[in-house]
């Protein structure tokens, strides 16, 4: 697309961490959301600063950026990518409601790197042309699930584009908002190869990362968990404290 950068490597960068034996953890940059309100009390205002986060992120051992970009609900905002990619060297996927093939277009253009797509918020069709216009653009793609209902249509997209994407399985049910980490571990064994699949959501202590490790899952998304510390940078250095691969080498 003219005018703008090359896409930088979101599947490629997370699987080199995850092959190389480390956990690949996707660090998720949000203000608030539906279900807890503020993260922190100080970013309903100025004390909101996305590029520090990120950067501290990165500093921290993260393998990607997620960055929130709706507003009414996360409190986000399309300029927190660019703002993002001035300051950290990691690939940034846009997390946000994708409900129409326009909005890969879009976050192509806002900067993204790579951009979530809910097999829950697109039908067959839908879920299909998004995949391949995130693809042609050069867009790597997190196809999330949760409904295992989901799940085989998810497999189809996922195995027409080999490489493009990963496979990320939701452990929050929105319809109830109940968070159950089990839940990646029984699908894992559903793929031909776990090594693919991103856990996201409930992923708190380095044991949380053990338990999907023994499984095959080295790749996570972990976000409110973190930014609700004082230092989210913080945070994470603790979460990969035991869980990375330092600890697999004791």
């Amino acid at each position: 697309m003219a005018g703008v950068e090359p896409c930088r490597g979101f599947v490629d960068a997370l699987r080199a961490r995850a092959t190389a034996g480390s956990a690949a953890i996707i660090a998720e940059v949000k203000r608030k959301s539906p279900s807890a309100g503020w993260m922190r009390p100080e970013y309903a205002s100025e004390g909101f600063v996305p590029e520090d986060i990120a950067q501290a992120y990165e500093r921290a051992g993260a393998a990607a950026i997620s960055c929130l970009t709706d507003g009414p609900f996360f409190g986000g905002d399309a300029s927190y990518i660019g703002r993002i990619k001035q300051r950290v060297s990691l690939p940034v996927l846009r997390k946000d409601f994708v409900v129409d093939v326009w909005q890969v277009f879009e976050s192509r253009v806002m900067g993204a790197d790579a951009v979530l797509l809910m097999a829950e918020c697109l039908g067959p069709g839908a879920l299909e042309e998004c995949a391949a216009a995130a693809v042609e653009l050069g867009l790597g793609v997190l196809l999330e699930i949760h409904d295992e209902a989901n799940f085989e249509r998810a497999l189809g997209v996922f195995g027409s584009h080999p490489g493009a994407m990963l496979l990320g399985v939701n452990n929050r049910d929105l319809s109830t908002m109940k968070v159950d980490l089990s839940h990646t571990l029984r699908l894992a064994g559903r793929v031909p190869d776990a090594g693919w699949l991103v856990s996201e959501s409930g992923i708190r202590t380095p044991q949380d990362l053990a338990a999907l490790r023994a499984c095959g899952v080295r790749m996570a998304l972990v976000g409110e968990y973190m930014m609700k510390q004082p230092e989210p940078g913080k945070a994470l250095e603790a979460l990969l404290g035991e869980g990375g691969p330092e600890a697999e080498a004791k």
